[in-house]
């Protein structure tokens, strides 16, 4: 039987270590890349948010909060969520309790859209310079992830939990979408006084008669200023 001393022990480890580091270096680089240092996480709790829904239905009946799980729900027939709106029918979390307008702000959250859920809005930066409403609207088409009608960030999205982060940098007018921890979009802002966080169902042009989407680990933060 052989033995081996302590050095050379050693040495092997720092062999093996030597060999691996440029995989692992390799490795790190095709992995996550979203930029949290100096983010500082905020509080959240039903008291940072509420439910736009169908203004003559329940709550419940296009909304539930079970096990973690926030799912929201619409229909193409459903009406607006104020009786003077003449937007489309929608079901979102809207997130008032963390209205901005200036600083580097980020989202970040599971979310999952099962089959069939389509020309509906997931998840907008809401705010933006006339005439525009929004900064960013991610929008998913037949199945496909997009900024707004293009161009496809994600080609199939339905029936997966996928990792969302958005990060809006206000006075660089900049909007960098990350999905899975890997950046698939960076466009320019759109101006605008206040923005907001939203993120559920809100429907668009030829919209599939029902709509779906499921959120968890909601998570708003902040970045510090240096």
């Amino acid at each position: 039987m052989a033995y081996y001393s302590s050095f050379q022990l050693l040495g092997f480890f720092c062999l093996m270590i030597s060999f691996l580091q440029p995989i692992l270096l390799q490795a790190l680089a095709w992995g996550p890349d979203v930029p949290t240092q100096g983010f500082v996480s905020l509080p959240f709790n039903r008291s940072y948010y509420h439910i736009q829904k169908p203004y003559d239905v329940p709550e419940d009946q296009r909304y539930s909060f079970v096990d973690g799980i926030h799912k929201c729900w619409v229909y193409s027939t459903d009406k607006p969520h104020t009786t003077t709106s003449q937007t489309m029918p929608r079901t979102e979390i809207a997130i008032q309790g963390y209205n901005y307008s200036s600083g580097v702000w980020e989202f970040e959250a599971y979310g999952y859209v099962p089959y069939g859920t389509s020309s509906v809005c997931i998840m907008q930066v809401f705010g933006a310079s006339a005439p525009h409403a929004t900064t960013l609207m991610l929008r998913v088409y037949n199945g496909s992830l997009m900024y707004y009608t293009g161009p496809v960030l994600v080609p199939n999205i339905y029936d997966k939990w996928f990792k969302l982060n958005v990060i809006h940098d206000v006075e660089a007018a900049k909007v960098k979408v990350y999905i899975d921890g890997c950046l698939k979009l960076e466009a320019d802002g759109r101006g605008g006084t206040s923005h907001a966080f939203k993120c559920g169902v809100y429907a668009q042009h030829n919209d599939s008669l029902y709509m779906e989407s499921r959120w968890k680990h909601i998570q708003v933060s902040r970045k510090c200023r240096p």
